[in-house]
C-alpha cells in the first residue's frame, strides 16, 4: 500500500512555513560583551533617518501566515502590524536602507514591488543593491502576499489586500526615513539574554562539531546586538537583533498581531518613549529583527503556548518585555562607531543548481545543491511550536510510512539521491511552471560603519548563522563580533541547517529545501560578496529572480454585502459596558458592524477608547494598543458583530470613558460608506 500523490501534496500544503573581542579572529570562542574593533574616526559622520508606517492587512476571513494551517483564519486584531525603516548615509552619500516588518516573511513579490515603487519616486537612489527588507517572522500575521504557490496554498491563494498593505507600508516607512535624514551618530552595544529562547532541535544541534557547540554553550544564541541611532543629541531609533521565533501565539490564535517581536517594539516605542502612533511622526522608532532563528523557540517548555506561562498572549508579552530590557541595557552601554563608511553588495544565486567548492563542504569534496524538495519531517511540523500532520514524524525514518510500503511520489531517483537522507514527500522545485518555491534568491551584505549586516532569505539555525558570520569575517579581515547575521531577508525559501543538522532530519532539516549542501552554497556566495566589499570590486548580479505575477489565483477575496442585524442599524450597541471598571478589569462592548475588509483603516483605527477631558472626548487607547482586542464575527450572511475589549492597565487615570467604533458597510452597488457607533459611558476607578 502506498500514499497517493494527492495526499502528499495536501500534506505539504499544510506543513508549516511552506511557510568578539577587539582583535579576535573569526574562530572566536564563547562570546564576550565587548564592542567591535575600532579604527580612527572618519572626518565626517553619518546622516541617519528613521521612519514608521502601518502595514495591517485584512483582519477577518483571511488566512494567517506562519503555521500554514487552513483553519487559522483571521477573526480580528490584537495589535496593528507595522514596518520600521532606517536609512544610513556616509560623507559620499553612499546609502543603505534597512527595514523591519511585523509580518511573517518578506516574499520576493513584495520585495520587487517595493523596489519598483522606490525607483519610480527616487530613481536610482534606492535599489535592490542597497535596500534590505526583513521580517520579524510573526506567526500571527496576515497571509497571502506570496506569489510562490507553496506559500499561498493555506491562505487560499494570493490576497491582493495583504500584498497591497505590505507594499504600501514598506514604501511609506522608507519615504518617511528618507524625509527624516539628518546628521547623526550610530552606536553599537551588546548584552546577553538567556530566558527568551530555547533550542527546539537540540538533537540536530548536538551533531555539530565541538567548536560550534562551544560557541553556544547553552545551545542557544544569547546575544542581543543593538544599533543606537541619534540625531542632534536625541535618540531617534534602536535596532535590537535577537533570535527567537515569532511563535509565542499558537495556531489556535485568530487575532492579527506582531507576536513577541511586535510587542517588544510597541513596549519600547509606546511605553518607554511615549510614541502615540496616530499623533504624527514618531520621535523614536524601535525594531526587533530576527537573526539565526531557525531552531530558537520562545516556548520555553518546548510545547506550543507554554513558557514562561500557559497563556499565549502573556507569553508574547513576557518574551517581548525581556527583549526590550536586554536591548535597553545594550543601548545604554553602546559606543559610537568609529568608521562612518556605508556600503552594500548583492548577488542572486540559483540555489537549485550551485556547484560548491570543497572549501565549504563538510567532506572537503565539491558538491551540488538540488531542486527544492519538501521532506516528511517538514510535514510533521515543529512539535515544539506548531505540529502539523500527525502521521508524519521528525527523523530520517517514518514507521508508519515504512509499514505502508513507502511513498508514491513524483520524485526522480537522481533527485531523491541528491536530497538524501531526506525522505522526500514533494519535489516542489520541479512543479510547473517553475517550481512552487523560489530558487533564484538574493543574498546581501550591508555595511554601516564598523558593522556588517549579512542578509539571507531563509530561516537559518544558530550554527548556520555562525558559520556564515565566520566566513564573512574571515574574508573581510574583521572581528567576528562586527558581523551580524540577518535571516528572513528580501525573500523566503524555508530553512537552512548545517549539513550535520540536515542529517538528523528534524523539522528544520526536512525544510532545508535545496539539500545537504544548502549552507555551504550560501557560505560560498557570501564569501564572494565579502571579498568584493573588501577590495571595492563589484559583483555580477547573477540570474534574474522569476516573476509569477501573470497567474495568481486567489479565493476568499470577495465577501457579501453588509446588512445590519434585524431591527438594528449599523453602529448600534448590542452589548454595553458595565457602569464601572477598575485596573485589571475587562471592559467589553459589541457593535453591529460591516466587514473589516471594506476599509483596512491602515494608519488609523477601528475604534477608540475615549476619556472625557472637560467638555471634549480624547483618545486614550486604540486598536494598536496591547490592552485592547478587536474581534469580528459573522452572525448571519451579511450581518456581523464587532466585539471590542479593553483590559484596564495599571496607571489608567480615573475618570469617565466610552468606546467608539469606526466601521464601514458595503451596499448592493459595491459602494462603501463609513459609520460610527458609540457606547454608553462608564467610569474607571
Amino acid at each position: 500500500m502506498t500514499i497517493s500523490r494527492r495526499t502528499v501534496l495536501a500534506g505539504a500544503a499544510a506543513a508549516p512555513a511552506l511557510a568578539a573581542v577587539a582583535g579576535a579572529t573569526a574562530h572566536a570562542l564563547p562570546r564576550t560583551t565587548a564592542a567591535p574593533a575600532r579604527r580612527a574616526a572618519d572626518s565626517q559622520g553619518f546622516r541617519v533617518g528613521v521612519g514608521l508606517s502601518d502595514m495591517t492587512g485584512p483582519v477577518a476571513e483571511n488566512g494567517m501566515m506562519g503555521y500554514s494551517s487552513f483553519e487559522q483564519r483571521a477573526e480580528g486584531l490584537h495589535q496593528r502590524t507595522r514596518v520600521r525603516a532606517y536609512i544610513f548615509a556616509d560623507a559620499d552619500d553612499n546609502r543603505v536602507v534597512y527595514a523591519c516588518a511585523d509580518t511573517c516573511m518578506v516574499f520576493q513579490a513584495v520585495h520587487d514591488a517595493v523596489l519598483a515603487r522606490l525607483a519610480a519616486k527616487f530613481g536610482g537612489l534606492y535599489t535592490e543593491k542597497n535596500v534590505m527588507l526583513t521580517a520579524v517572522h510573526s506567526h500571527a500575521a496576515c497571509g497571502g502576499a506570496s506569489q510562490d504557490y507553496a506559500y499561498s496554498l493555506a491562505t487560499l491563494g494570493f490576497q491582493p489586500q495583504v500584498f497591497g498593505a505590505e507594499v504600501d507600508g514598506m514604501v511609506e516607512a522608507i519615504v518617511a526615513a528618507h524625509d527624516n535624514l539628518a546628521a547623526g551618530v550610530v552606536s553599537y552595544g551588546r548584552s546577553e539574554l538567556k530566558d527568551a529562547s530555547v533550542n527546539r532541535s537540540r538533537a540536530a544541534f548536538d551533531r555539530n562539531p565541538q567548536r560550534d557547540k562551544d560557541y553556544y554553550p547553552l545551545g542557544i544564541d544569547t546575544s542581543m546586538r543593538v544599533l543606537k541611532i541619534s540625531q542632534g543629541g536625541d535618540n531617534v531609533g534602536g535596532i535590537g537583533w535577537f533570535p527567537t521565533h515569532g511563535a509565542s501565539l499558537t495556531n489556535k490564535n485568530h487575532l492579527i498581531s506582531g507576536d513577541n517581536k511586535g510587542a517588544a517594539a510597541y513596549f519600547w516605542e509606546h511605553d518607554v518613549a511615549g510614541v502615540r502612533y496616530l499623533d504624527g511622526a514618531p520621535g523614536f522608532v524601535a525594531c526587533f529583527p530576527q537573526t539565526n532563528t531557525g531552531d530558537m523557540s520562545p516556548n520555553l517548555d518546548l510545547e506550543p503556548g507554554h513558557g514562561p506561562t500557559a497563556d499565549e498572549f502573556e507569553n508574547a508579552r513576557l518574551i517581548g518585555e525581556r527583549q526590550v530590557t536586554a536591548a535597553r541595557t545594550a543601548f545604554k552601554a553602546a559606543s559610537p562607531l568609529a568608521s562612518t563608511t556605508v556600503d552594500s553588495r548583492i548577488i542572486y544565486l540559483d540555489m537549485a543548481d550551485q556547484l560548491v567548492d570543497g572549501k565549504y563542504t563538510s567532506d572537503g569534496q565539491p558538491r551540488r545543491t538540488a531542486p527544492a524538495c519538501v521532506g516528511a519531517a517538514m510535514a510533521a511540523g515543529s512539535t515544539e511550536d506548531g505540529p502539523a500532520i500527525e502521521i508524519f514524524t521528525e527523523g530520517t525514518r517514518n514507521p508508519l510510512i515504512d509499514a505502508l510500503g513507502g511513498i508514491d511520489t513524483p520524485t526522480p531517483q537522481w533527485l531523491a539521491d541528491a536530497q538524501a537522507p531526506k525522505l522526500v514527500l514533494v519535489p516542489v522545485g520541479l512543479l510547473p511552471p517553475d517550481g512552487w518555491v523560489p530558487h533564484v534568491l538574493k543574498i546581501q551584505i550591508i555595511r554601516i560603519g564598523d558593522i556588517y549586516v549579512v542578509g539571507g532569505p531563509a530561516e537559518f539555525t544558530i550554527v548556520s548563522g555562525l558559520r556564515i558570520r565566520r566566513t564573512v569575517a574571515e574574508e573581510l579581515g574583521v572581528p567576528l563580533e562586527n558581523v551580524i547575521f540577518q535571516g528572513y531577508a528580501n525573500a523566503y525559501s524555508s530553512y537552512c541547517t548545517t549539513p550535520e543538522e540536515y542529517d538528523a532530519q528534524q523539522y528544520e532539516g526536512g525544510s532545508t529545501l535545496f539539500g545537504r549542501n544548502t549552507l555551504p552554497a550560501y557560505q560560498q556566495g557570501f564569501a564572494k560578496l565579502a571579498a568584493a566589499m573588501k577590495t571595492g570590486a563589484q559583483v555580477p548580479r547573477g540570474p534574474a529572480p522569476r516573476d509569477l505575477s501573470g497567474f495568481q489565483p486567489g479565493f476568499g477575496q470577495d465577501f457579501p454585502v453588509d446588512e445590519p442585524l434585524p431591527g438594528r442599524a449599523f453602529g448600534d450597541v448590542v452589548v454595553q459596558p458595565a457602569g464601572s471598571a477598575g485596573v485589571g478589569d475587562q471592559v467589553a462592548v459589541e457593535f453591529v458592524t460591516g466587514h473589516p475588509k471594506n476599509d483596512l483603516h491602515r494608519r488609523g483605527t477601528y475604534f477608540e477608547v475615549q476619556r472625557r477631558d472637560g467638555g471634549r472626548w480624547v483618545r486614550h487607547a486604540d486598536d494598536g494598543d496591547w490592552a485592547t482586542k478587536y474581534r469580528w464575527r459573522r452572525e448571519v450572511l451579511g450581518a456581523s458583530i464587532a466585539r471590542i475589549t479593553w483590559d484596564v492597565p495599571t496607571g489608567t487615570p480615573s475618570g469617565t470613558y466610552r468606546i467608539q467604533h469606526f466601521g464601514d458597510r458595503k451596499a448592493q452597488d459595491g459602494a462603501v460608506s463609513p459609520f460610527t457607533g458609540t457606547s454608553a459611558e462608564f467610569t474607571v476607578r
